[in-house]
């Protein structure tokens, strides 16, 4: 029937479509897509209307990411920039001189969240890497890792944490950094992980670097302004962006990840690291 189709389609001068290949067994399907709470999403909004969207990680870090919320309410980072940007470690935003004041109902000094509460994997990792005994990705897809005993999310490329002076506890939430290099493993446990970059990573990650100390920049006119951050759900509905997390929690995830473990010949099997697996993130169709 098929051959006979073909016959007629070029006996009519137009060419068979060709039938559309069988998906495959690491392709997710409609139900493994996740909606993503409004509140748990940070539109930032930089100078020339380039927007950078941060997925909150709200479960794992609730004390600064309330404060974040809040902070996004009062309007605090409107008008700041970013102002560190430092060759293959991290872009950093907020306040430079660190000295604006803190909007009312905000926690100063939050308790730290550099762990969570269980290493609780929907798809774990085969191998252990440098920086922990096991790692694997959550059921609604986070980056986790453990050292038997504690566990934690990892500083990934385009992860958010928040900057902090030397004592574990100066970090508010304020000032917010995401590594644009290698990844920041080492960070792992010693900064609060609040979220990742979902979208808009490269107005980030491809700013001017700075030469100054830490890549913090020597001039006001260097700065990248910011000129609004909001929570996705205060914004009107016409302007709200809505994305889709993939779950972890299938068949279909397992085989993601063992293809990206196990590639096909030509390209040598090496394995796969927590944070070489891009965030499972998609606007919602």
């Amino acid at each position: 029937m098929i051959a006979f189709a073909a016959l007629l389609a070029a006996q009519s001068g137009q060419a068979a479509a060709a039938p559309a290949p069988p998906p495959a067994a690491s392709d997710p399907v409609a139900g493994d897509w996740r909606e993503i709470p409004g509140d748990e999403l940070l539109v930032m909004t930089l100078a020339d209307g380039r927007t950078v969207v941060i997925r909150l990680a709200a479960r794992f870090a609730p004390e600064h990411v309330a404060n974040i919320r809040a902070l996004a309410r009062a309007g605090w980072w409107d008008g700041e920039s970013v102002y560190r940007v430092q060759e293959n470690w991290v872009a950093q935003w907020g306040d430079p001189t660190e000295k604006k004041p803190l909007p009312p109902g905000i926690v100063p000094s939050p308790v730290p969240e550099f762990e969570i509460a269980a290493f609780e994997p929907a798809q774990r990792l085969a191998r252990p890497d440098a920086y922990s005994a096991a790692s694997g990705i959550t059921a609604d897809g986070w980056p986790i890792a453990t050292d038997g005993r504690a566990a934690w999310l990892t500083h990934c490329y385009g992860s958010v944490g928040v900057a902090r002076d030397a004592l574990p506890n100066t970090g508010s939430g304020a000032e917010l950094f995401t590594p644009i290099g290698q990844s920041a493993r080492r960070l792992d446990r010693n900064y609060t992980v609040v979220g990742r970059i979902v979208e808009g990573m490269q107005h980030l990650s491809s700013l001017r670097r700075s030469d100054a100390a830490m890549g913090m920049y020597a001039t006001a006119g260097e700065r990248t302004p910011i000129v609004s951050v909001a929570l996705a759900s205060d914004l009107p509905d016409t302007d709200r962006p809505r994305f889709e997390v993939r779950t972890a929690d299938n068949p279909r995830f397992a085989a993601y990840l063992a293809q990206r473990a196990n590639p096909e010949a030509p390209t040598v099997a090496v394995g796969v690291n927590v944070c070489d697996l891009p965030p499972q993130v998609r606007r919602r169709p």
